[in-house]
């Protein structure tokens, strides 16, 4: 017979399954390696990064790569559900440059700023590759001097596995 006023263990530890802690334990962790990240993790991401920039712009993945984060944006592993990575360059828009009659002395193509951020500009270039599933969300997975990366999830309502 267990007696509870004696014992030195948690009610957790006691009631709930070894799977279901570890299943937290392994989230914290993965979390910890995005927000501090261990030198090997950085060294890893670095290497991940390199042959991201050889991969088309729009790259349609298995599963996502930061899964904490996609999970609480709403990607469950279930078919109709897609995720995809995609690169944008940094950086400010290029306004393009004037052809035909008169031109200002700055032409006004340098410092423009867009009025939208590069993540909406990120999931817009997936709408356009993906016409058929809505976007449900998405989030920064890396930068460096060139480009930001950012996964989308996307979902297609007319899966009969997302239909509820």
């Amino acid at each position: 017979m267990l007696n509870f006023r004696q014992s030195t263990k948690a009610l957790s530890d006691i009631f709930l399954p070894r799977a279901s802690r570890l299943h937290h334990m392994a989230y914290s962790h993965m979390e910890a390696w995005w927000r501090d990240g261990t030198p090997d993790f950085r060294d890893w991401l670095r290497r991940a990064a390199i042959s991201w920039r050889r991969e088309p712009v729009v790259k349609r993945i298995p599963r996502p790569t930061k899964l904490v984060t996609a999970r609480r944006l709403g990607y469950k592993a279930k078919p109709g559900m897609v995720m995809v990575r995609v690169r944008v360059r940094r950086g400010g828009a290029r306004k393009p440059r004037p052809t035909s009659g008169r031109r200002q002395k700055a032409m006004g193509s340098s410092k423009f700023t867009r009025s939208i951020s590069l993540q909406s500009v990120a999931e817009r270039r997936v709408v356009r590759r993906y016409p058929n599933l809505t976007v449900r969300d998405s989030y920064h997975l890396y930068s460096d001097g060139m480009s930001h990366w950012y996964e989308v999830i996307l979902m297609d309502h007319h899966h009969p596995g997302l239909q509820e």
